[in-house]
């Protein structure tokens, strides 16, 4: 679905913030970047539909490369989806009603599909009622909805998001993660970046991790989090659940090299040793 070849990108001749990052995210996969602040994530997602141009190395999304003209930017823009960490930055329109139209109506489709398209996407962040509101008096996470909403009025085929539960309470986080579960449910493939890994193995199928511009490592949940060598070098932790039981096996409980990841997966495991005993 995307693919990712050898992309070098510098900031200026002191800074090279992507070194040749290689990656390939097959169709309605939902993955998880991870890095710390400065690991080159957001610079990497401005990539892949063309925001900035790399200085070598290619990306292909559906196996076409992605050119930089002004037609081709505009047909790729509509498959590949990028939801800004600051929401601030993504928000210019005088209302909501016409922030979330403004993609719609660059592809010049129908008003009346346009305004289908509006009512529906700010349907699904439930942000209905809003479209007369002017962006600047909503609070951050309902900038992040409405963010997310205009991304979703474009219909595309993948969703990118940098950082999305930065700014968010719990009951936002817990908003976000179920709407992304049904997105990809739909079939749409969603990319997100994250530092907090507690929340990655709820719902990443794989696991890309990147340090100082070069991805050091790949894989699914228990085999990233597995690694306590890859995660040092990335500045990372294990999920606060996995800590939770390394410590409960340094008590003589026998694991077997299987510790949980998420709650559900922790309940699980009680229940085994409880059995067991």
């Amino acid at each position: 679905m995307l693919e990712v070849k050898n992309i070098k990108y510098s900031y200026n001749s002191d800074y090279q913030a992507l070194k040749g990052v290689s990656l390939k995210v097959e169709k309605g996969e939902m993955v998880a970047l991870l890095g710390k602040n400065g690991a080159g994530k957001s610079t990497l997602f401005l990539h892949l539909n063309g925001i900035y141009e790399p200085d070598e190395g290619q990306v292909f999304i559906d196996g076409e490369e992605l050119k930089y003209d002004k037609k081709s930017l505009l047909k790729f823009r509509q498959k590949v989806g990028i939801v800004f960490q600051n929401p601030d930055d993504q928000i210019f329109a005088p209302t909501v009603e016409e922030d979330v139209a403004f993609g719609p109506l660059n592809l010049g489709l129908p008003m009346e599909e346009v305004q289908d398209r509006v009512e529906e996407a700010l349907s699904r962040v439930g942000m209905s009622g809003f479209e007369k509101k002017a962006p600047h008096h909503l609070s951050g996470g309902q900038k992040k909805r409405v963010a997310i909403a205009g991304i979703l009025a474009m219909k595309p085929e993948i969703m990118v998001l940098d950082e999305p539960t930065a700014g968010l309470d719990p009951q936002g986080v817990v908003n976000l993660q179920k709407l992304l579960k049904d997105l990809n449910d739909e079939g749409i493939t969603i990319i997100i970046s994250t530092h907090e890994v507690d929340l990655v193995p709820n719902y990443a199928q794989r696991i890309f991790v990147l340090v100082d511009g070069l991805l050091i490592a790949e894989g699914t949940p228990k085999e990233i989090f597995a690694q306590p060598e890859i995660l040092e070098q990335a500045n990372l932790k294990v999920p606060i659940v996995t800590e939770l039981f390394q410590k409960i096996e340094q008590e003589g409980f026998d694991m077997e090299n299987d510790y949980p990841l998420t709650i559900e997966e922790a309940k699980d495991k009680f229940l085994e040793m409880f059995n067991k005993n």
